[in-house]
């Protein structure tokens, strides 16, 4: 097993990270959440303290930093909200592929000014009608000289009204399935994209999210990521990196949820004593730190290995669908504790159940991370 201690400059991230959920976030997280407002004042001293595009390198003036690292920051931050993590966060998914599947030049001209100055970008694949079938895409990609010509519909884009790039995902011929995937930047002022109006969501309510539309797009091939047909690679790599930081996220929400039980049960008081001192609570605590500790660990694992240069899908699709899977039962538990209180929205734990819930659903579904993972353990054994 790897060495989990932190070196002084992790230690430094995490209480910079820790230090911003507490004093920036979680002030204001119940009233985002109620309200579904976007609180992009916070998203830009986010920005400000570099705690956006964390994967982007030192070049292009980004943090440049490991997976490792990026995982103990978005832990913290998610303490503070699930859902303005979400949006903190939406960066580097959606510049992931330019950094993988761009030219230096590519890199220079739209990584750059991300770091320069504070913008959104939204990363494009999932559409209305496919949801995890990410190989069956019907956003068409029509090459018209020395132009393409985007048409389809894209759905749940994370910060897509607020966006001012996007990176699209559009085939240039259904009948050729993944292989026909192709991956381009389309900067939001292009004539045809329309974002659609902000989704009502159950949880992540301080996050934005919407529809894309894109009639008649033009763009020039130049902006095409790696050469037709490498989209659908580029998106699976792409998710393989970004996957391992919301097992961080999920994490994050589970830590908060038992801390706020620990806390309440330390002080709420039944048949003269701490509920504390209740051996069904004891025993619902010690299972959800158990479950809390695991869920780091295998975070931590996953990041480690990708960040030793190995693809780790493995690794990446156990952390997540691990960790998403303990903060929905940890959240729940946490409820449990704070018996009918915990059922209202004026206590935290209720956002801390809705917000656990969309970690199982984004960055793949955890039906679809089990696959995965059925699929790369029977490879080692054919």
């Amino acid at each position: 097993m790897p060495d989990f201690s932190l070196t002084p400059e992790q230690e430094s991230l995490r209480d910079l990270a820790r230090k911003f959920a507490r004093t920036e976030m979680a002030p204001h997280a119940a009233e985002c959440d109620k309200a579904g407002r976007f609180p992009e004042e916070i998203y830009r001293r986010g920005w400000e303290l570099g705690l956006m595009n964390l994967n982007v390198p030192t070049e292009y003036g980004g943090s440049g930093l490991s997976v490792m690292d990026q995982c103990l920051i978005v832990e913290e931050l998610a303490q503070g909200c699930g859902g303005m993590t979400t949006s903190i966060i939406a960066n580097c998914l959606a510049l992931e592929p330019i950094i993988l599947g761009g030219t230096a030049e590519q890199r220079a001209q739209w990584l750059t000014p991300f770091c320069a100055e504070y913008h959104l970008a939204s990363f494009c694949l999932t559409e209305p009608g496919g949801g995890s079938d990410a190989g069956a895409l019907k956003t068409r990609a029509r090459k018209e000289g020395d132009h393409y010509v985007l048409d389809g519909e894209k759905c749940f884009i994370t910060n897509a009204p607020h966006a001012s790039l996007y990176t699209v995902f559009a085939t240039i011929d259904p009948q050729l399935g993944h292989k026909g995937i192709t991956a381009f930047i389309v900067p939001r002022d292009t004539p045809g994209v329309a974002p659609g109006k902000d989704e009502d969501k159950m949880g992540h309510r301080a996050s934005s999210t919407s529809t894309v539309h894109f009639e008649g797009v033009r763009v020039p091939v130049a902006n095409r990521l790696g050469a037709e047909g490498e989209g659908f690679l580029m998106a699976m790599r792409t998710l393989d990196q970004t996957r391992t930081p919301i097992g961080a996220l999920a994490t994050g929400i589970g830590q908060a949820a038992l801390d706020h039980a620990a806390k309440y049960a330390l002080g709420r008081r039944s048949f003269g004593k701490p509920i504390a001192e209740h051996q069904a609570i004891q025993i619902k605590l010690a299972n959800m730190v158990q479950s809390i500790r695991a869920a780091r660990l295998l975070t931590w694992q996953a990041a480690v290995t990708i960040d030793r240069g190995e693809r780790g899908s493995l690794e990446s699709a156990i952390a997540k669908c691990y960790a998403s899977d303990a903060a929905m039962h940890v959240a729940d538990d946490a409820i449990q504790i704070f018996g009918g209180y915990g059922y209202m929205k004026e206590y935290p734990v209720e956002k801390l159940l809705r917000d656990a819930k969309l970690t199982q659903i984004y960055e793949g579904a955890n039906e679809i991370q089990r696959i995965v993972i059925s699929k790369e353990l029977l490879r080692a054994y054919a």
